[in-house]
């Protein structure tokens, strides 16, 4: 089988491409990628030494992708992963990567006879209809409520079945229009495709940032002894966020791959769920039990726009349809980022610190 991982080197796609590879040796695996990302060039080392191809390329120029060849799957993990790209400058960077590019990806998945595997957000949701619902506040946290008025929303969570009426970022509104795309192409086309709406994913090998991968600079910042500040909500720190390990989420696109039946004409939603969810002030919490460090962290009470005070994935759709559901823990996700900075310190110091 020969498999293409765009965004390949990012996060999720070396992630992916790495244990593909350690899994089934004698697969094609193929990492695809521009390299937009900084810290993403540290990955080529690591897929030379594991037989994964590297091939340099961007997902917006369709020729880039026609020299991939044929191929069997591709999983698209390509996306411009930044909810507040394009709300305060020209969106169009964010929409070319993640639509049209998108559907360059789409059109070589029909050409080749290939499944698709695509890797879609939970910022599909509007954020109104979020921001919305009823929730408590509690000693460290933010919760919902078990009575709610809108369908879709409980205190176990946001399920497929809340409505998408309504205004989300333009990241999540060109993976959303991305999502109806493979909907036309699996009705009119054949596509055999698997769509999967994840929540926060963490883990080794993710180049935290402010906008994006807010764990892992969470600990980061612990391990070099940097402030950091809670911002929004009041300042209080209690906004939540369930999280997904990485191999979690591996485990299910592995999954996907092999057993696609399973998944078509389905979109599933994906995360840690309650059990796996933290807020800021409890993520401080964990990352000073495992550095022993303590920092100092300042407040900011001004929401930024299309932040959420809650976001916690109801997983039970895909779990009754297809078994899958999480198995590590949100302490296991924080110590494994952990042991990775301290093994890579010197690598990843310029870029996390």
């Amino acid at each position: 089988m020969k498999i293409v991982v765009t965004g390949g080197a990012g996060f999720v796609g070396s992630s992916l491409c790495l244990s593909l590879k350690q899994k089934y040796p004698n697969y094609t695996i193929v990492a695809f990628d521009n390299l937009k990302r900084r810290g993403s060039e540290l990955n080529l080392t690591d897929f030379k030494e594991q037989g994964i191809i590297f091939i340099h390329g961007d997902i917006r120029n369709a020729e880039d992708i026609a020299a991939l060849g044929s191929f069997d799957v591709l999983v698209e993990a390509s996306a411009e992963p930044s909810v507040t790209a394009g709300l305060d400058s020209d969106p169009t960077y964010v929409i070319n990567n993640n639509l049209y590019g998108s559907i360059n990806c789409f059109n070589a998945c029909v050409k080749h006879n290939a499944k698709l595997i695509f890797l879609s957000t939970s910022r599909v949701y509007p954020i109104d209809a979020i921001e919305n619902a009823t929730f408590k506040e509690e000693a460290t946290r933010f919760s919902f409520s078990s009575e709610q008025e809108q369908q879709g929303i409980s205190d176990k969570g946001i399920s497929e079945y809340l409505s998408l009426s309504g205004s989300r970022s333009f990241y999540g509104t060109t993976k959303l229009s991305s999502e109806l795309f493979i909907q036309e192409y699996a009705a009119f086309y054949g596509l055999k495709a698997a769509i999967t709406r994840f929540g926060v994913i963490a883990g080794p090998r993710q180049m935290g940032k402010t906008d994006q991968g807010v764990v892992t600079l969470w600990m980061a910042k612990h391990y070099w002894k940097q402030s950091l500040q809670y911002i929004g909500y009041g300042g209080t720190g209690k906004q939540v966020r369930d999280i997904l390990h990485i191999d979690d989420a591996v485990n299910l696109i592995a999954m996907q791959i092999h057993n696609i039946e399973k998944f078509e004409g389905h979109v599933f939603n994906a995360g840690g769920g309650v059990e796996n969810s933290a807020s800021l002030l409890e993520m401080t919490k964990i990352c000073e039990e495992i550095s022993n460090n303590t920092i100092t962290i300042g407040s900011e009470p001004i929401t930024r726009p299309a932040d959420l005070r809650i976001y916690v994935t109801d997983n039970s759709y895909i779990e009754n349809v297809t078994g899958w559901k999480p198995k590590k823990s949100v302490k296991t996700v924080f110590t494994d980022i952990y042991n990775w900075i301290k093994e890579n310190e010197n690598q990843l110091e310029g870029i996390l610190k």
